[in-house]
């Protein structure tokens, strides 16, 4: 149920469904996003850091490069990726984390939620796992 990385922060394998044609139109940025957290190629471009969720953008232009051949829209460019980014704070997908440029955090059990409302939140070792972190930070 969890994937774990070399950090030895785990996450669940919801969060990596297969990937999408290249090309797809169909991708949600959040998805494209954790595509390219679980490829080691791109550590150079987009890294997990800090806190469970969290992740920083090393390569803005990079990673808008990216999502523009994704999506077949070769005049993409980071202010048009943060716009769309930006989409997802009201729905609670992910936020900005404060202080840091940027650095974005996901909200992943919004993201079960919608994505998967049937999923059995109350068992879930995910977010068992996910409230334990937040108890071992909150006592530092």
């Amino acid at each position: 149920l969890l994937t774990s990385f070399s950090s030895g922060i785990a996450f669940p394998d919801w969060a990596y469904k297969p990937e999408s044609s290249p090309g797809s139109r169909q991708i949600q940025l959040w998805h494209f996003i954790l595509e390219l957290l679980q490829k080691e190629e791109y550590q150079g471009v987009i890294a997990w850091q800090g806190d469970y969720g969290e992740f920083v953008i090393k390569d803005p232009d990079e990673v808008a490069r990216l999502w523009g051949l994704r999506k077949c829209k070769p005049h993409m460019n980071y202010d048009k990726l943060s716009r769309a980014l930006r989409y997802y704070y009201n729905k609670r997908i992910l936020h900005k984390t404060k202080g840091k440029r940027f650095t974005y955090k996901f909200n992943f059990s919004k993201v079960v939620l919608v994505n998967y409302p049937l999923l059995d939140m109350a068992n879930s070792p995910f977010l068992l796992a996910q409230n334990h972190f937040s108890f071992a930070k909150s006592e530092t």
